[in-house]
């Protein structure tokens, strides 16, 4: 089968969603289909362009008409399908509903070209808050003014949810994956008493809730100090960016900082930035525990399958996050702590971490079923079927 799969932005190497977007076109192809990557970008002059793989579809120019014009002008993706004879289009939500996009997907309807877009996270409206800039709230308002109407035109939505319809389509009901052959398995160094070192990869948002792991640790050590022993040592290392209102606080969180600051919790926090290859590598090799998600429910979800928790089975060491997670609430490396605002209880992490040697390679083993081979090999079988049964009828 031909497969566009259609990206709305571009590709960075220290992005989680950029190195999913490959995986996923990957494990498309492990499965034999000819698979094209949409995306947008900028030349090597500067000019904004739409691409399919390395190849220009639609030159934009330069400045702000351009920016506008990538906005509405799309198209080039429909004659680009047209031309190519593609089969199934498979788009990623940018939160982009727009009357432009709906006019691309009821051609592509009309052409007898099926289908899907991926919605990552359901329901996302909560990450919309005031504290965001007015650009980020308008492109929220126009999503939301146009979703259901962009949705009609789908033959199904993708989701890593337990909805059986979103926006009144019927849904795909998938994990997100794994990709064995990027990610190395945890080699932790020797293990020792003291300290116990933590790791949180992410591009942060509220609904991280570090700020939980953080506070947790000051309680720690402040109730250690009023005692008057020593505790053990606990390290947290945060890799990836952290923007501002989470660093410094906002109205919705105290800031990473402020907490630090409160606490005295220099040099047991720790802000790496991004990192990627080898040094996030090395950063894994002092960790014994991972630290997932601790506030989805500030997003008003309560049942999720993140990528960052497999991404942690998949290197093969034991983690921790707050939501429902049907892949792996009943693992025995996993440890789940309550979705809500308490302060994360530091020694039931440390109980936790030292309860037993902890093999990466048999938590490794447990995702096999997780890759995206088998994962996008679900979402086309769903699609066919759903043509045999003239289940892509559309309103």
């Amino acid at each position: 089968m031909r497969i566009l799969f259609l990206a709305y932005h571009g590709f960075s190497e220290y992005s989680g969603i950029s190195k999913k977007i490959y995986s996923q076109v990957k494990g498309l192809r492990e499965n034999g289909h000819d698979v094209r990557l949409c995306h947008y970008g900028f030349s090597p002059e500067g000019h904004r362009c739409r691409y399919v793989d390395d190849r220009v579809i639609q030159d934009y120019g330069l400045g702000r008409l351009a920016a506008i014009r990538q906005r509405l002008g799309y198209r080039c993706v429909l004659d680009y399908c047209r031309r190519e004879s593609i089969e199934l289009v498979y788009a990623r939500s940018f939160h982009n509903a727009s009357p432009w996009l709906v006019s691309l997907f009821r051609k592509l309807r009309q052409a007898g070209i099926p289908t899907v877009t991926e919605i990552p996270t359901y329901p996302y409206d909560a990450e919309y808050t005031s504290d965001m800039a007015l650009s980020m709230r308008m492109g929220f308002w126009i999503d939301r003014l146009f979703r259901h109407s962009l949705a009609r035109q789908m033959s199904a939505i993708v989701t890593f949810s337990d909805a059986s319809q979103i926006f009144g389509r019927q849904t795909i009901r998938i994990s997100n994956g794994v990709d064995f052959d990027s990610t190395p398995l945890h080699a932790p160094f020797p293990a020792a008493p003291n300290p116990l070192h933590l790791i949180g990869v992410a591009e942060v948002h509220s609904w991280h809730g570090f700020d939980r792991l953080i506070a947790g640790m000051g309680l720690y050590y402040q109730e250690a100090r009023r005692n008057g022993r020593i505790p053990r040592d606990v390290c947290f290392h945060i890799v990836g960016g952290v923007d501002a209102p989470y660093m410094y606080g906002n109205s919705k969180q105290e800031g990473f900082q402020t907490l630090v600051d409160r606490y005295g919790l220099h040099g047991h926090v720790i802000f790496h930035g991004p990192l990627f290859g080898t040094a996030l590598d090395s950063v894994f090799a002092r960790c014994q525990l991972a630290i997932g998600s601790l506030a989805r429910h500030r997003s008003g979800i309560t049942h999720i399958k993140t990528l960052k928790n497999r991404e942690y089975a998949t290197r093969g060491i034991p983690f921790v996050y707050s939501e429902c997670d049907s892949d792996f609430d009943t693992q025995p490396y996993v440890l789940k702590v309550p979705a809500d605002e308490t302060p994360i209880d530091i020694g039931q992490l440390i109980r936790f971490a030292d309860s037993r040697e902890w093999n990466p390679g048999d938590i490794r083993s447990s995702v096999a079923r997780l890759s995206w081979k088998v994962q996008m090999g679900q979402v086309v079988s769903a699609v066919a079927a759903l043509l045999q049964t003239d289940g892509l009828e559309q309103s």
